[in-house]
């Protein structure tokens, strides 16, 4: 009895914590090319990677230029706009309406 308890707690445990993980995180490994206060510049094969850092960003080890790094980031909406594709497919839509109704008496 003892050891389906404590199961199942571990199991709710570790799916709690899967569902408390959040977003999705990535690695990008290089040398450093740039610091500043607020990014770093890190060389990935022929691409340079501008990352943002602030001051909650976790830092181990001796940050300096030329530094082989690893960063692990997540990926996070800044801003979203929405286009105006919903009313240009309205009128669209009322358009063939339109011709419908105009084809309709030739039918006949």
């Amino acid at each position: 009895m003892k050891k389906l308890l404590l199961i199942v707690v571990a199991v709710m445990i570790s799916s709690s914590l899967v569902f408390a993980a959040g977003l999705k995180t990535y690695q990008v490994t290089g040398p450093v090319l740039e610091i500043k206060d607020n990014m770093i510049i890190v060389q990935k094969g022929n691409d340079k990677w501008e990352l943002a850092k602030d001051a909650t960003t976790k830092v181990t080890g001796d940050l300096k230029v030329g530094s082989k790094v690893t960063i692990e980031y997540t990926m996070k909406a800044a801003t979203i706009e929405v286009k105006e594709a919903a009313k240009k497919e309205k009128k669209e839509k009322e358009e063939k309406k339109e011709e419908k109704k105009k084809e309709e008496p030739k039918k006949k």
